[in-house]
């Protein structure tokens, strides 16, 4: 399981590394994700120790909430004051996703049923 953590870590300093070097606008953790991925799909790093590592960090998943809700209660003042462009932006947003959702969902449903893996 400790190897599987490090590799985890690894892949996170790595993300971190390349966004920061390439000013790229996406958080160094999700870079490290992506590269994480393409990893697997080579069969890089080994995947029983990340299989641990990965159900140890799942079973704690509520815990690592925390620190973002310390966050949100830390800037209360600043949210009360930006409430209005808060809730639209939340609004928009959410209706949004749902009109995506929902095209892509009826474009894959009127799809001919021989054409799954294309």
């Amino acid at each position: 399981m400790l190897r599987g953590l490090a590799v985890l870590l690894v892949f996170q300093l790595v993300g971190e590394v390349l966004t920061r070097l390439l000013s790229l606008p996406v958080p160094g953790p999700v870079v490290g994700m992506v590269l994480l991925l393409l990893a697997l799909e080579l069969r890089l790093p080994q995947r029983d120790g990340l299989r641990a590592a990965s159900g140890g960090l799942l079973a704690v998943l509520s815990l690592l909430f925390v620190p973002a809700g310390v966050g949100v209660v830390q800037h209360l003042p600043r949210l009360a004051a930006e409430w209005p462009a808060l809730g639209a932006a939340l609004l928009v947003s959410t209706a949004a996703t749902l009109a995506v959702t929902g095209w892509i969902a009826a474009r894959l449903l009127r799809r001919p049923a021989g054409r799954e893996g294309a």
